[in-house]
């Protein structure tokens, strides 16, 4: 991810001045004219998402069928490089994928995002249908810059037949969690499925971990080089909690870098571990109709903090991820009649339910009439918790988190201590200022 910023940043900084370029109010007083191309940047690629924005372009078609589309869907990790690609050569779409953060904040003070403060703000008739968090994932300055598509967080999903067949019960402290991997280990079961060939996933530990160690203020301000001191004795206990957990915990240990994060997932889906720490958006996908996790049941819980936490204990690693429309293309006012079509009520339900399964920014959305169960307790989960933390590799400038990135590798493989890990944060946050 820290790539890709980088390169976005890159390719903003080539704008008039190189400063701030923050796009005018997106004026959709005048209807859209619906004729001409959409091109559309999805992160949906692959099965079985791909599908979805399809039909969205198949059913908006229907209504105005002088609109052609170019769907361009890549998945989560490709869409980097992609994005990366599109906004070197300044061919960004009409509509495309954002995460919330420093990622989406690129794009906003480059120019690239129209400002739809007057159609989506809260209290407007369009924004009235997303809850206000979400929207302000993606408000700077008090504007609003992209369309919230889904809620998301993190938690620990756990085979519930393997737990009730050991007489486990979800832990509630990190002391109970480590305790909990003991018995699965001595069961025979892989503790806790873990792959970090991607970097990221031990950046969603770490994250979490964090905000349950350092006071939230504290960790707010070090996410910003101006304001960072990365001093709190909390990021070395979260680091070593985060290496006990990998060694004593998952199969691949100190080989997890070299394992995928989709290995992992597998392995909770097919029965042999017994947890996988997984986003809400892979819940219907680790617990598909053909896994053997459908019929022995996915339970979830947060990921547990430790019993003398300093931080916020009740604070959910996760934000809605979006999308924003280009301000430099000609149909921004088609492209924004799109998105409204495609967080229209019904659009929303189908996404929140089976295949899809990815909860809707939309109030209302996701129900029992169309969601499993543990996105519903997901879900409700992330609405109850005290704040949402953004992932720590985009809510950071891209040096600082290409230094946690770095720091998580080698926490896993034990080639550096906590202490020199965060030396080199401290270093990358310094020099960024």
């Amino acid at each position: 991810m820290t790539a890709i910023l980088a390169g976005a940043a890159l390719a903003l900084a080539g704008c008039a001045d190189g400063g701030s370029q923050t796009a005018a109010p997106l004026d959709l007083a005048k209807a859209p004219e619906y004729s001409g191309t959409l091109s559309i940047l999805t992160k949906f690629g692959g099965d079985p998402l791909e599908p979805y924005f399809e039909d969205l372009a198949a059913g908006y078609k229907k209504l105005h069928p002088d609109v052609s589309f170019e769907l361009i869907q890549e998945t989560d990790q490709s869409i980097k490089d992609k994005t990366k690609t599109l906004t070197a050569s300044q061919a960004l779409p009409d509509i495309y994928f954002t995460w919330a953060g420093n990622w989406a904040n690129n794009f906003i003070d480059g120019g690239l995002a129209a400002d739809l403060t007057p159609a989506i703000a809260p209290g407007t008739e369009w924004g009235n249908n997303f809850g206000e968090s979400a929207l302000k994932a993606f408000e700077k300055d008090g504007k609003y810059f992209a369309v919230p598509l889904y809620n998301n967080g993190k938690f620990m999903g756990y085979n519930q037949r393997i737990f009730k067949e050991l007489g486990l019960t979800p832990p509630t402290t990190f002391e109970e969690l480590m305790s909990s991997c003991s018995v699965l280990k001595a069961a025979g079961y892989e503790p806790i499925a873990f792959g970090n060939k991607d970097g990221w996933p031990a950046l969603h530990y770490l994250q979490q971990l964090f905000a349950y160690e350092v006071p939230a203020q504290v960790l707010e301000a070090d996410f910003n080089p101006g304001t960072a001191k990365l001093e709190d004795a909390g990021y070395l206990k979260a680091m070593k909690q985060f290496t006990a957990l990998v060694n004593a915990c998952t199969g691949s240990g100190k080989d997890s870098n070299g394992v995928l994060y989709t290995t992992a997932q597998q392995a909770l889906a097919q029965g042999k571990a017994g947890m996988y720490y997984q986003e809400i958006l892979e819940f219907d996908t680790t617990s598909s109709d053909k896994s053997p996790l459908r019929k022995d049941g996915l339970g979830i819980f947060k990921l547990p903090a430790a019993s003398d936490a300093k931080g916020d204990t009740k604070a959910i690693e996760g934000s809605p991820e979006g999308y924003i429309i280009n301000a430099k293309s000609r149909n921004a006012a088609l492209a924004a009649d799109f998105m409204k079509f495609a967080t229209s009520t019904l659009n929303a339900a189908k996404l929140s339910a089976p295949p899809y399964g990815q909860p809707s920014a939309v109030k209302g959305a996701v129900s029992e009439q169309n969601s499993t169960s543990p996105v519903i307790e997901g879900i409700n989960q992330v609405n109850e918790a005290s704040n949402a933390i953004i992932w720590l590799d985009s809510v950071t400038v891209p040096e600082v988190a290409d230094a946690w990135l770095a720091g998580g590798e080698a926490l896993i493989a034990g080639t550096q201590s906590p202490e020199q890990v965060l030396a080199s944060v401290r270093s990358a946050s310094s020099a960024a200022r």
